[in-house]
């Protein structure tokens, strides 16, 4: 197809599985270059509204519509720094989140390789007290993780007194674990909140891990999103494609 080989707006609407309407917007939002228009007013659309439309369904298999309309604005509209620094925001939010997932996984194995903690005959709770002494922290350490939400004691009637049970008792063991590791409050609160929803640290870690592979392939995607607007910003600068590109005459329904 030639660069300047016009489509109707129905036609490049095809080629995607979207609507007119749909193309519209495209154009209105900065996804789609601008278009020039007949004298009649007939919006004219060509081969290169075809490639950015391309190009931005890449971008945003890996980016999502999002990030991917203020890249596409920001390259349409002259603005190299900004498509690049939207860009790297995507890449940079995936780092974060495969590191964190890796910090969450390295917790679950020091929760893995400790065993629990032993603890007095079995009855309805543990006090506060013993909880301290088993794992080995201040009764006020237990009480500021229970302020911060990390342990959920019972009370016992009448007096209130904090009474831990087994798996209050082992949150307590994998709060002071993590924190002995430098662990921050989030990734302990994350661990925690797989606990209570699976009740398997095992079981968390092979979700993590299915977690981290989900990353890889987001990865993958993004990257290859991230190679289309190479390939298309390279075709510009070849091509001298912009917004003035000369517009051939003549009458077309857009």
């Amino acid at each position: 197809m030639r660069t300047d080989e016009r489509l109707r707006a129905v036609d490049l609407a095809a080629t995607a599985g979207i609507s007119v309407q749909q193309v519209r917007n495209y154009v209105e939002l900065g996804v789609l270059p601008p278009v020039r228009r007949t004298p009649s007013g007939y919006r004219i659309f060509t081969a290169e509204h075809s490639r950015a439309l391309r190009v931005a369904r890449l971008l945003a298999e890996g980016h999502g519509w999002g990030r991917t309309r203020e890249i596409m604005a920001a390259v349409h509209g002259g603005d190299l720094p900004a498509a690049l620094a939207a860009l790297d925001g995507g890449h940079a939010e995936l780092d974060r989140e495969r590191a964190e997932i890796r910090r969450v996984l390295g917790a679950f194995e020091t929760v893995l390789a400790s065993p629990p903690a032993a603890r007095p005959a079995p009855r309805r709770g543990v006090r506060i007290g013993e909880v301290a002494a088993l794992v080995g922290v201040r009764t006020s350490q237990l009480r500021l993780w229970e302020q911060r939400g990390l342990l959920r004691p019972g009370r016992t009637p009448g007096t209130k007194y904090r009474v831990y049970d087994e798996a209050e008792l082992r949150a307590a063991q994998v709060v002071a674990l993590l924190r002995r590791g430098a662990y921050p409050f989030e990734i302990i609160e994350a661990v925690l909140g797989e606990l209570r929803t699976t009740g398997s640290a095992q079981r968390v870690r092979a979700e993590l891990a299915r977690r981290e592979q989900e990353l890889h392939a987001r990865s993958l995607r993004r990257l290859r999103g991230s190679a289309a607007l190479h390939d298309y910003l390279d075709h510009r600068n070849a091509s001298g494609w912009s917004a003035g590109h000369p517009v051939p005459t003549g009458d077309l329904v857009g």
